[in-house]
Parts: structure tokens; sequence; C-alpha cells
């Protein structure tokens, strides 16, 4: 028992010496990265909070619903957006379906099963035939569906994106950018809780630094 709250003892003095990082510990190069070029945000008002993911990405499937409790508790300036990373030649396939499917309004049906079927289950969706079928399993018309896939406005909408995450250079999902200026990745932060904690901070600067 001694023993016991001895350790507990020490544990707690640690932490009051070293205590959980804060604001103040969070440092440019180290936790995150301010871009040499800023890259363009969706909007001019507001501050832009960008979530660059992949559906297949084990830790973006991990990092999802910690993800949506910050953008729930967001103050009324942040614009939250996600960016589907077409990183290599598989991950194609599905951020095309993510345009297709907000394009057929659609995408607030089908982000969890998206997710779930090829992060969580890891089923072989990686072309428009199979992601079609996939999305009739939910009542999303498949040809529809395909006809999205492979419009022009969605190939505008995936360049559009990749030309975003290659100049805010982007490497690895998940990651967040802040207001077009700041990358946060978990490997700098520390942790995925961590990137949020980096991404609170970043937005109160940028706000403090826009009024």
């Amino acid at each position: 028992m001694f023993r016991t709250l001895r350790i507990t003892t020490l544990l707690f003095a640690a932490l009051m010496v070293f205590g959980p990082a804060s604001a103040a510990d969070w440092k440019e190069g180290t936790h995150y990265k301010k871009l040499d070029t800023p890259v363009r945000t969706a909007s001019d008002s507001g501050i832009e909070v960008a979530e660059v993911f992949w559906y297949g990405c084990p830790h973006c499937y991990n990092f999802k619903p910690l993800a949506e409790a910050w953008e729930a508790e967001a103050p009324d300036y942040v614009e939250y957006v996600r960016i589907p990373a077409a990183l290599g030649s598989s991950w194609e396939p599905h951020a095309r379906a993510f345009y297709a499917l907000e394009a057929m309004d659609a995408l607030d049906t089908m982000h969890d099963p998206m997710f779930d079927a090829l992060a969580g289950q890891r089923r072989p969706l990686n072309d428009g035939e199979s992601l079609a079928g996939f999305v009739a399993e939910y009542g999303v018309d498949p040809d529809e569906f395909l006809a999205n896939y492979k419009s022009f406005g969605v190939n505008a909408r995936m360049q559009q994106a990749q030309s975003k995450i290659r100049g805010a250079r982007i490497t690895g999902t998940p990651s967040m950018l802040v207001n077009g200026k700041y990358t946060i990745s978990a490997s700098m932060a520390g942790s995925l809780e961590a990137m949020l904690e980096v991404v609170d901070y970043l937005v109160e600067k940028e706000h403090t630094e826009n009024q």
C-alpha cells in the first residue's frame, strides 16, 4: 500500500513539475509548421480549419470522433472543411467518391459508412464500379454516383483539392491545415489529441491577429 502511495505521489509531483502541454509549449517548427507561401482558403471571412484525410487511413478513422467533437464546439468564426487526400493512386477513387457524394447531397449519409468499410473493415472498394455497388447498399443511386464520379465537376474539385494539399506540403494523414498558413500532424504535435490542442492555439492566434 505504501509503495503504491509513494508511486502515486511521485507521479503527481512529476505532473506538477512538467505539467500537461499548454499553449506556451507549442513551438513553430516543432509542433506545427508555418508555410512559406500560404495556400488559398475557401472563404475570405472567418478562419478555415481543414482536416486532410483518407478514408482508408486507420489513424484518420481514430481521429474522426475527436475531430467531430472539436468541430461541434468550434467558435462561430471557424469554417471547418474536409479535404480527401489522393497522395497515391490507390487513394484517388476514395477522394473522387467524396466529391461525387457531395455533389449528390449524399455525403452526410455515406461519410461514416465509407470510413467503416475502408479503414474499419478494409473492404476492397478501389474503383468506381465497386464504390457504386457499395453506396447502393445505402440507397444511393449507383448510376448517378458513377456519372458524378466521372464528371468534369468532380475532376475540377479533385484538382483543386490536390493542388491545395501539394501547396501545403502535406505528405501524410491525418493532417490539419489552419487558415491556409499552418500544418499540424500527430507526429509533430505528439498525439491525435494534441493536434487539436495545437489547432486551438493557432485558431486563437489567427483570430487575435485578424481583429
